[in-house]
């Protein structure tokens, strides 16, 4: 089989393909011929080697994908060959066969859903739903502001914060891709590059702020965001695309009476919080089924455009999601 291969640190141009055995499948694993795979922002730092999880050297990145059902183990009951799933794995995901656990992070793939929609599902939906359901409690009726709305977890936060009866005020730095946003959901959009997101923030709740904010962006999107929050509102710190981590003033926080919370989805059902896993097993399927957080897939690429993937997304190019199409004919 084909896979790409990380072999040293650097920027996307240290991918390269390279010819792998076929993973056979132990007594509790299946392995999936891999459809797509979805880049995300950790793949990136991954790869550079600013990612908190580093793999050892040579590495197949890639955290989601989906596909159909190859082999599975003695042991495995629950998948039969020929099912279509959705699977995460940390890394892996990139290449033409992939083993994993029958009882991991597994996912049916709706009938109506292509490759590249459940390769993009499972990281930014369970990043929306541990943020605005574990994390912030998101209630019917409150004021959800998201930030970095056209990417994939900006994305998934606005539809599942619409399904849960938010009004969503959403912000970018370009109107077409925030058209798309619109049509996923937000009630508003806002582009910061030629409005002032705090101002119409204030607007259009009557001066009050928002009651949530769930930022992906970091640095000062998420320090100017204090101005933007009502007094008790919850602030949700969800990554740092901006390149680098912000600088809250406890002041502020202190007068609004703030709760900044940080949002690290797979580290706390990992380690800190397994029985949370429980939601995503029944909540995440169910949400799918219904269409929500349903991603929009901007960018495709063979395998052996890897590289071309990783640019669109640090470029900015992307709304949604980015696929890299392994077995798309399947």
């Amino acid at each position: 089989m084909r896979a790409v291969v990380c072999d040293r640190l650097g920027d996307p141009s240290v991918l390269r393909i390279e010819q792998r055995p076929i993973p056979e499948a132990g007594p509790g694993d299946i392995v999936v011929r891999v459809g797509a795979a979805s880049v995300n922002f950790p793949d990136v730092l991954m790869v550079a080697g600013g990612y908190q999880h580093k793999p050892e050297l040579p590495f197949v990145p890639g955290m989601e994908g989906a596909g159909v059902v190859h082999a599975v183990g003695s042991d495995v009951t629950t998948w039969k060959p020929d099912d279509r799933v959705i699977f995460g794995v940390r890394p892996g995901a990139f290449a033409e066969y992939v083993r994993v656990p029958a009882k991991g992070q597994l996912l049916r793939l709706p009938a109506d859903w292509s490759y590249a929609e459940g390769a993009g599902f499972r990281v930014a939906a369970q990043t929306a739903f541990h943020s605005l359901v574990h994390r912030a409690q998101l209630k019917k009726g409150e004021m959800l502001l998201v930030h970095g709305a056209s990417g994939g977890v900006g994305l998934a936060a606005v539809q599942l914060g619409k399904h849960l009866g938010a009004t969503v005020i959403a912000t970018g730095s370009d109107d077409a891709r925030l058209a798309i946003v619109r049509q996923n959901g937000a009630d508003h959009v806002v582009n910061y590059r030629t409005d002032d997101f705090v101002a119409a923030a204030k607007r259009l709740t009557d001066g009050r702020g928002v009651d949530v904010v769930y930022d992906p962006v970091g640095g000062e999107v998420l320090e100017k965001s204090v101005r933007a929050a009502a007094y008790g509102a919850r602030l949700l710190v969800v990554g740092f695309t901006s390149g680098g981590p912000s600088k809250l003033m406890s002041n502020h926080i202190l007068i609004k009476g703030l709760t900044v919370l940080g949002v690290r989805a797979g580290e706390t059902i990992l380690r800190h919080s397994p029985e949370l896993g429980r939601d995503y097993v029944e909540e995440l399927p169910r949400l799918a089924g219904l269409g929500v957080m349903r991603p929009h897939i901007s960018h495709r690429f063979p395998m052996e455009r890897a590289a071309d993937a990783f640019r669109a997304l640090i470029d900015r190019k992307v709304v949604g999601k980015v696929a890299i199409e392994m077995n798309a004919a399947d």
